[in-house]
């Protein structure tokens, strides 16, 4: 069985869409990322921090789930990460109200012993320093070290973050990020810079517009399923990443052909996340339902041309 070692955050998260409004719910980058992963048949576990305010009933369904925590830390009297955002009617901006980093503020990861031989490393959207660490905490180079990040590190912390994208293999980033690290707005020349920092293969985000894998001269671009409601989008993009780096740790293969499977299986499940608000829709989803929206992609992005 394939073994995917998780770095991000596990988080309270407080959302609003013009579809209504929540109270803290349970969040973060490696929650979504376990939560898709567990749809494959991975060993999966995730390194981060929570306070002492982190219900068990969370750490229940994530065990729930076949995700070792032995390596979540709970800090005494500590609180947990909290982010409160509101998105505007469109669903794809937002305006975060409340950042609250807690007791992520002075996180230092520790990669359980039973993990530092797997053979994917999903890096959540954290301080490159800290991603730099699990990196260097592992025993022997995994088969593959998918990266994900964000343009508040590209304004805050660049030359840190350059250094670990030389150590990845995969990095996944959305179409604005792509365009603000290289300063290229063609997306092609941008994915062309950033394969000569280091990683061989480039996973472009775009939403409801889909995503476009890259690797040497080579494109595939899979769509985003058409659906009838998206209720809220946090947490898509950690499920598309937890989807595509949990089959690439069953199948243990890594080929660009796979990888485009991959990227297939990660945008079909995100498109069940947006379904509900948090992490409700990912936490009993079945995987007959998986299967059938499968089927629905296949349908979408298969045809027969005459040349």
């Amino acid at each position: 069985m394939g073994k995917l070692l998780i770095v991000g955050t596990v988080a309270f998260d407080a959302i609003e869409t013009p579809f209504g409004k929540t109270d803290k719910i349970l969040g973060g980058a490696a929650t979504f990322i376990g939560l898709a992963a567990s749809q494959f048949d991975v060993d999966s576990a995730i390194v981060s921090v929570v306070g002492e305010d982190f219900p068990e009933e969370y750490l229940n369904l994530l065990t729930s789930k076949n995700i070792d925590l032995s390596s979540l830390e709970i800090v005494k009297g500590g609180k947990t990460f909290f982010w409160e955002g509101k998105y505007h009617n469109d669903l794809n901006s937002r305006d975060t109200i409340t950042t609250e980093l807690n007791v992520l503020a002075d996180f230092n990861p520790v990669v359980p012993e039973n993990f530092k031989d797997a053979n994917v490393v999903m890096l959540g959207n954290l301080h490159p320093s800290v991603q730099m660490s699990v990196i260097k905490q592992m025993d022997k180079k995994p088969d593959l070290i998918i990266l994900d990040t964000m343009n508040f590190w590209m304004d805050n912390a660049l030359e840190e973050l350059k250094g670990v994208i030389k150590e990845i293999d995969i990095l996944t980033i959305n179409d604005e990020e792509a365009r603000q690290l290289t300063g290229e707005y063609s997306l092609v020349k941008a994915a062309s810079t950033i394969l000569k920092m280091g990683p061989k293969y480039l996973v472009i985000k775009k939403g409801e517009h889909g995503a476009l894998l890259f690797h040497d001269d080579k494109v595939f671009f899979a769509p985003a399923l058409p659906l009838e409601e998206v209720f809220d989008p946090t947490g898509a993009g950690d499920t598309f990443a937890g989807g595509f780096a949990g089959y690439l740790a069953a199948t243990k293969n890594t080929s660009f052909n796979n990888l485009k499977n991959a990227v297939i299986h990660g945008s079909n499940l995100a498109s069940f996340s947006v379904e509900k608000f948090g992490t409700e829709r990912m936490e009993n989803l079945q995987r007959d339902e998986v299967n059938k929206r499968l089927h629905q992609f296949k349908t979408l992005t298969q045809f027969d041309i005459e040349l």
